[in-house]
């Protein structure tokens, strides 16, 4: 994403082409924004470059200027809405924990993060980025050296101050942290210093024109309370029982059961009317792992409102009476990646054959999509100012007999990778966590690889924390996993440069600058592209940057793409706010991207 700092009336805003696609470790139920970190490309108050034209955005519930294309039932009333009343959310998945800088995290988790983290900064409508627990920022001329200001008078759950030196001490615990550590190497953040009770100073060991966007995610924009990660107990601990700035605190935890957030009265944040945020008392999350089963919870009562990233739950969502529907569809993308360590998937002639053996539009039917999602070829949506028409035109299509020349020539090579004799078929195993639609999908792909008479197909399916975990590895103090051909989800709304810094980085790298990097494919020239996007933010220079980068993918085919991810937080009627929320400037914000719902500004419509 291309962003410039502007001044817009009183204050300065981050502004943004958005759209960008982050290599978002989720496995097919779920996006894990955070398993990619963001980036932005900002020009700074001290930049030569000149002022864009001020523009406003009001909150509205039509589609913004970007890849997403919200739908709902509802619209921002015309007055405030009242503080009360309580809400339950049934996830697709439990949490892993609940430290930004330590789990891995998806649209589930981050639903709950969101609730007790604020971010230093977040997303407008139209996708750019603005300052929000933070005041302000400004760069440098060559991007190196960042300086924020933090809000005044906020304090955490447990009553302490936040301050330009938390930041300070976030940052020691970042460094080590599981999640924040990679971030940290491929953003270039080298220091972090208090040069003012609420100012703070980044220095990064180079240019790095989009690193806004990484305080705006999980691992190092989501703003803790640093003894929670002061040692191995607080660490333990804080999975279950976080401490944050937010709209709610964690009252109690029942891991794979519910838990349980109440509103902070002592939240630093009020609404363009001056109610207190958050409007509800309560906020309740239930993992409800099967999707019929979630989907019927909310129809009778159980809970008020669920999520989901599965096209055929939107579908049956949409025939289901008396919901409210909240929709979007953008970059996120459903697919696939190969293990690239791992034999034959190590062959590019492997994975290119299989892909080219696949068919899209079968594969979209068994999940459900028909209609509602389209094919997709890249990591970016095809309204996307980074979309490119000589990617798509490359990505292969089905052609069976194309697919089975490659594995066929890997299968004659003496010297194949899996050391089979000369003629053996190849094994191959595919793993989805267990949604029937993704048995389904694998199913096609299943009968199309064997009907070659080259493969030999093993399907597998574990829940889905088992099923991310296989893919990230670290048990062995390695990222690089135990998967084979995994489902994947890839993309979303923030900037592409930071989530393909990390996606793409060199796995072996001893910084972590490729720990999120889940098929372990590095190439030299193409990665060499993506850091070269970071040191511009002229959006036509970073797109020809992405194009060479993903041409160059395409012929390698690490990972790859079914149908555009369609996703929705439905809920009880009368349950609204999740398109309309603000930002502190009383701008609106963007939205439910990945279904990811911000509850603090969630409310019941009066009667």
């Amino acid at each position: 994403m291309n962003m410039t700092l502007r001044k817009r009336g009183t204050g300065m805003r981050l502004t943004a082409v958005l759209l960008a696609a982050v290599m978002v470790a989720t496995a097919c139920g779920s996006d894990s924004d955070d398993t990619s970190p963001s980036a932005t490309t900002v020009a700074t108050e001290t930049t030569a470059a000149p002022e864009a034209p001020e523009t406003t955005t009001a909150p509205t519930t039509e589609a913004p200027a970007t890849t997403a294309t919200p739908t709902t039932t509802t619209e921002a009333p015309p007055v405030g809405p009242a503080q009360g009343g309580d809400a339950s959310v049934g996830l697709e998945a439990e949490a892993p924990g609940l430290r930004p800088w330590e789990d891995t995290c998806s649209s589930p988790c981050y639903n709950m993060m969101a609730a007790v983290f604020d971010k230093l900064f977040e997303q407008y409508a139209d996708g750019s980025y603005g300052a929000f627990l933070a005041e302000s920022i400004s760069a440098n001329d060559d991007f190196t050296v960042w300086t924020m200001n933090l809000r005044p008078d906020v304090v955490f759950h447990d009553g302490s101050e936040l301050t330009a030196q938390t930041i300070v001490d976030m940052f020691v615990v970042h460094q080590t942290g599981a999640q924040s550590a990679g971030v940290i190497a491929s953003s270039k953040l080298i220091n972090v210093e208090a040069t003012g009770d609420l100012e703070v100073t980044y220095t990064l060991s180079g240019t790095n024109a989009i690193f806004v966007a990484n305080l705006s995610r999980a691992p190092i924009g989501m703003v803790f309370a640093p003894s929670t990660g002061a040692d191995e107990d607080a660490v333990t601990a804080a999975a279950n029982a976080p401490i944050g700035t937010g709209p709610f605190m964690v009252d109690s935890r029942d891991v794979d059961n519910k838990t349980v957030m109440v509103r902070n009265p002592n939240y630093w944040m009020s609404d363009s009317f001056g109610t207190q945020l958050p409007y509800l008392d309560s906020v309740t999350f239930h993992p409800i792992p099967d999707e019929g089963t979630r989907l019927s919870s909310l129809a009778s009562g159980t809970v008020t409102a669920m999520q989901s990233l599965r096209q055929a739950s939107i579908r049956d969502a949409r025939d289901t009476e008396g919901l409210w529907l909240f929709e979007h569809q953008g970059n996120n993308t459903g697919g696939g990646m190969f293990n690239v360590t791992v034999a034959p998937y190590d062959d590019a002639r492997v994975r290119k054959g299989l892909i080219t053996m696949s068919n899209q539009a079968a594969t979209i039917e068994a999940l459900g999509g028909e209609g509602i999602s389209l094919p997709t070829t890249q990591l970016f949506a095809s309204e996307s100012p980074f979309y490119s028409e000589a990617i798509a035109a490359a990505y292969p299509t089905h052609d069976m007999a194309a697919g089975s020349a490659l594995v066929q020539e890997y299968i004659d090579d003496p010297d194949r990778s899996d050391g089979l004799a000369v003629g053996e078929k190849i094994s191959v195993t595919l793993s989805c966590p267990p949604d029937p639609t993704l048995i389904a999908a694998m199913q096609v792909s299943q009968v199309l690889w064997e009907a070659s008479g080259l493969v030999d197909v093993e399907l597998t399916g574990f829940d889905q924390a088992t099923h991310i975990g296989m893919a990230v590895g670290a048990a062995d103090g390695t990222f690089i996993g135990t998967h084979d051909i995994h489902c994947w989800r890839w993309g979303s709304e923030d900037d592409p440069a930071a989530g393909m810094l990390s996606g793409f980085g060199d796995p072996f790298d001893p910084s972590g600058a490729g720990a999120l990097n889940f098929s372990n494919w590095y190439d030299e020239e193409a990665y060499g592209y993506v850091v070269e996007a970071t040191l511009t933010d002229d959006v036509a220079e970073r797109a020809a940057l992405y194009e060479k980068f993903g041409l160059i993918m395409v012929e390698a085919m690490p990972i790859y793409f079914s149908g555009g991810t369609a996703t929705v937080i439905a809920t009880a009627e009368g349950l609204g706010g999740l398109d309309s929320w603000e930002m502190p400037d009383g701008e609106a914000g963007i939205g439910h991207p990945s279904a990811e719902g911000r509850w603090s500004q969630a409310y019941w419509a009066a009667e």
